[in-house]
C-alpha cells in the first residue's frame, strides 16, 4: 500500500537514489533488529549503509523520518484490494495483514516501535503518522462500497477499518498470541456484519441489535474463509556514498 507523501528517491527509480534508499533502509531494519529503537541512531545506520550521516539527514532529517519510511515500504507487501465487493475486499485485505504480521521480523518491528511510542513522544509521532496514512487509504474501499449501495450512506470509513485492524493489534501486542488465517476470516467476517447492520455510522450507529436480523449478510454475502516526514529530495544527482563529506552534497 503506498502512502499520501512522495518518499525520497522516487523520482528516479532504479538509479543512484533508489539504491541508497533501499540501502539505507535495510540497515534501519538490521539495526532495529539487534538494538530495538532505543538503541537506533543517524549514525549507526550511516555505518552499517556505507551511506555519509550527512545524507541521511539531508533527506530524512532524524530517526523518526527513517522508521516512518521503513514502516511505509514494508507495508507496500499488504495491497489495497479492489474486488467490487466489499466483504471480498475486507476478507482479501485480512489474510494479507494475517500474512504481513505471520512474519516474526515484521511482528517484532511494530512490538519495538509501539514500544518505544509508549515512552518516546517522536517515537509516538511516527506510529500516528504512519497509521493516520493507512487507515486513510484503506477507507478507500468502505468509501467506494457506500457508493455501491452495499452500506448505510453515514457509515464511516475509518470506524470501519479501524475495528477490522484492531483484533490483530489486540492479539500481537496485548494477547501475545499468533495471527493467523482463522483470525484474519473472523475479523472480516465480523466488521462486515457490522458495517451492514450501521453499527459504525457517524451518528453513533443504528440500533444493531435490532436490526441484526434483517441487515446480518447471508451465506453468499458473508466472507469466507516524525515526528518527521521524509524530506523531499530535489537533487539525487551526487554522490551518496560512505565517501560523501559534506552536507550539501548528495
Amino acid at each position: 500500500m503506498t502512502t499520501a507523501h512522495q518518499a525520497p528517491g522516487e523520482t528516479r527509480p532504479g538509479g543512484r537514489t533508489a539504491r541508497t534508499r533501499q540501502a539505507v533502509l535495510a540497515a534501519v531494519f538490521e539495526e532495529l533488529d539487534e538494538g530495538g529503537f532505543a538503541g537506533l541512531t543517524m549514525e549507526k545506520v550511516a555505518q552499517r549503509s556505507g551511506i555519509h550521516v550527512a545524507t541521511l539527514y539531508r533527506r530524512w532529517r532524524c530517526i523518526e523520518g527513517l522508521v516512518c519510511e521503513l514502516l511505509t515500504e514494508l507495508s507496500s507487501d499488504v495491497p489495497l484490494p479492489d474486488t467490487g465487493s466489499l466483504p471480498d475486499d475486507l476478507r482479501a485485505l485480512s489474510r494479507s495483514i494475517a500474512a504481513f504480521f505471520g512474519e516474526a521480523r515484521m511482528s517484532a518491528l511494530i512490538e519495538a516501535v509501539v514500544s518505544a511510542a509508549a515512552r518516546d513522544p517522536q517515537a509516538a509521532a511516527v506510529l500516528r503518522t504512519f497509521f493516520g496514512e493507512r487507515l486513510t487509504m484503506a477507507a478507500q474501499m468502505v468509501r467506494r462500497s457506500v457508493d455501491r449501495g452495499e452500506l448505510p450512506a453515514d457509515t464511516d470509513p475509518e470506524e470501519v477499518m479501524s475495528a477490522l485492524g484492531a483484533p490483530f493489534y489486540y492479539r500481537l501486542l496485548i494477547a501475545r498470541r499468533p495471527v493467523d488465517r482463522r483470525l484474519a476470516e473472523s475479523a472480516a467476517t465480523a466488521v462486515w456484519a457490522a458495517a451492514r447492520a450501521g453499527a459504525y455510522g457517524r451518528n453513533g450507529g443504528g440500533d444493531v441489535a435490532g436490526d441484526a436480523a434483517g441487515t446480518t449478510p447471508g451465506a453468499d454475502d458473508a466472507p469466507t474463509g516524525c515526528g518527521g516526514q521524509p524530506a523531499d529530495d530535489s537533487s539525487p544527482g551526487g554522490d551518496e556514498s560512505a565517501n560523501d563529506t559534506s552536507p550539501g552534497a548528495s
